[in-house]
């Protein structure tokens, strides 16, 4: 059992009420939404209260995405502010919006390099917040943050445990381009990174060796689970049960179904006469993805939109312990991005 700990007087102490303080399920609050990301971030405080959202067919399909390169450090403060779903005690979860990276180059604007000022602007004085689990740069979605140290290692030993028990403590929500062939059920695969014309790529590799897991080959494993189907997509609930880079995004590319918005693995899955079949991963570059005329229909898309198409990987769901040991586990909820939800609406896709 995770003992929880809170910040007390500097230091931390022992608080079972923290977690009690978490609300489950569907009575999570959603975090507020700023309209658009980047763009409009300047405005970010007088649109906080405004309940006014683009439409599904909006002439600007991906409103809601966050451009680090257009943002000062204070704006993407305000953004981040904005995105806070909940705190209590020395923890603080955010909606993270799709294309903010969590850990960069010196001088990049990422999440790491702007927490001091964040944790100040939600008063938490001289307790800096860290990162105890988030997901990459192009997937939106939770993050959990802690202003103890003591919380934060406890919780990141409470999800490696998780993870050698095979228990998933994540969910995301994902649309694919194509439908599973089963509606349920595991993808296993070795990967590899492989350093390819200046690009670091996810590698799949057959019945590796011995030497290969020696030389960073990783056996990887994810769950997945269809929840709607409709117009050549599928809305799917993924729950990996190892770490591996872009773990996902390779997964549902070897079952011929790559997420919508991937321009990296999609390239390797190829159609012919209406059937679709892998191409080898190691001599096939990313490229922006190709849609069919018919979804770029359904999505209301020109071809150079599509091309611009963010990831449809959304950390919707995650697992924390409960309050005592025999208490099921306490589960935050992040509301979907708003082109998450257009996508949705425009494929006739629906999720409860």
């Amino acid at each position: 059992m995770l003992t929880v700990l809170a910040p007390e007087m500097g230091g931390c102490r022992v608080l079972g009420r923290v977690w009690g303080g978490w609300r489950r399920g569907p009575g999570v609050r959603a975090a507020p939404t700023a309209s658009s990301f980047g763009t409009e971030a300047r405005h970010q405080q007088q649109r906080r209260g405004s309940s006014k959202r683009s439409g599904p067919l909006d002439d600007q399909p991906f409103s809601g995405l966050l451009r680090p390169e257009n943002l000062s450090r204070e704006e993407l403060v305000d953004v981040l502010r904005a995105a806070v779903v909940d705190q209590k005690g020395p923890l603080v979860t955010l909606n993270k919006p799709q294309g903010l990276p969590v850990t960069g180059k010196p001088g990049e604007l990422t999440l790491l390099s702007v927490l001091p000022e964040l944790s100040q602007s939600l008063g938490l004085r001289d307790r800096e917040l860290q990162v105890v689990r988030a997901s990459g740069k192009e997937t939106s979605g939770l993050v959990l943050l802690s202003s103890c140290p003591q919380t934060a290692s406890r919780l990141q030993k409470f999800f490696t445990h998780s993870q050698r028990a095979r228990r998933p403590t994540v969910t995301y929500c994902a649309v694919t381009d194509g439908i599973p062939a089963t509606s349920e059920g595991t993808i296993q695969a070795a990967l590899k990174l492989e350093h390819i014309d200046g690009v670091n790529l996810v590698v799949p590799v057959k019945s590796p060796s011995r030497k290969d897991i020696l030389e960073g080959v990783k056996r990887t494993l994810s769950y997945f689970r269809v929840v709607a189907t409709g117009s050549g997509c599928a809305l799917v609930q993924l729950q990996p049960l190892t770490a591996f880079p872009s773990q996902l995004q390779a997964h549902m590319a070897l079952q011929l179904c790559p997420l919508l918005g991937d321009h990296t693995h999609s390239a390797r899955v190829a159609t012919v006469l209406g059937q679709r079949f892998l191409l080898p991963a190691e001599s096939t570059r990313p490229q922006r993805q190709v849609l069919d005329e018919a979804l770029l229909s359904r999505l209301h898309l020109t071809p150079s939109q599509a091309a611009q198409l963010p990831l449809h990987l959304h950390l919707h769901c995650l697992y924390l312990p409960g309050t005592r040991p025999r208490d099921p586990p306490i589960k935050l909820l992040a509301p979907l991005p708003s082109y998450f939800s257009r996508t949705l609406h425009c494929l006739g896709l629906h999720y409860q």
